[in-house]
């Protein structure tokens, strides 16, 4: 997957390398050349001299192959703009932007561009977001034997009863779910949305029957 991180910074540039390191195809944008000095000696991505909301500078970076982009400079302007020109411009399906004020964030999110606020920051979340499709292990009981889980939903289950997710199964349970950057409860009235986040309890066996439920978009 071509990933292009803008802003080279302490976190972008940890996330470019954590991107190269798990066998990503990573370019960085930065406006400041010296930014790139943070990057690894063995670094093999591009590294573009410019702004992550200049067409130009996104298509030196190879924006036209990406499947995903993370704004992470230090301004959130930039990074919204940034976000907006990638998902609407270049329909790049997975854009997660950085952003300082949580209250700005909760306002994107609903314009459906994820956002990570500074005081819940780390690499691991701008991950999540940027590869929606795989589960994250947010907590395992010391025995291994069960996981609270993060899934993003897929758009098959948009439109249809949550409850209808877990069935008659005792090996996996939605507890809550996080949408439009609120975090509710599950209910048994609960209809999925695009954009909802579950957070699933599962039992360490049943981790595949959970993907192939969700898979099947409501299919018994």
């Amino acid at each position: 997957m071509h990933v292009i991180v803008v802003g080279c910074g302490r976190v972008g540039s940890e996330l470019a390398a954590a991107l190269e390191t798990d066998g990503h195809v990573v370019a960085v944008i930065d406006k400041n050349r010296n930014s790139f000095r943070r990057l690894p000696p063995n670094y093999g991505g591009k590294a573009v001299l410019g702004f992550g909301f200049d067409r130009d500078h996104l298509e030196q970076a190879g924006i036209q192959e990406a499947t995903a982009l993370a704004a992470v400079t230090n301004g959130d302007n930039s990074n919204i703009l940034t976000a907006r020109i990638a998902r609407e411009t270049y329909e790049i399906p997975n854009v997660v932007a950085r952003i300082y004020d949580p209250r700005r964030a909760e306002i994107y999110q609903r314009l459906g561009i994820p956002t990570v606020a500074t005081v819940s920051w780390t690499t691991d979340q701008v991950l999540r977001r940027l590869f929606p499709e795989q589960s994250v292990a947010e907590w395992t009981h010391g025995s291994g034997a069960v996981s609270l889980i993060e899934r993003s939903l897929p758009n098959g289950w948009a439109g249809r009863k949550l409850v209808e997710l877990v069935g008659e199964s005792d090996r996996f349970r939605l507890v809550a779910l996080s949408r439009g950057g609120q975090a509710r409860l599950a209910s048994p009235e609960m209809v999925g949305q695009e954009g909802d986040i579950l957070h699933v309890v599962v039992h360490r066996d049943a981790a595949e029957e959970l993907e192939l439920r969700l898979g099947g978009a409501g299919q018994p």
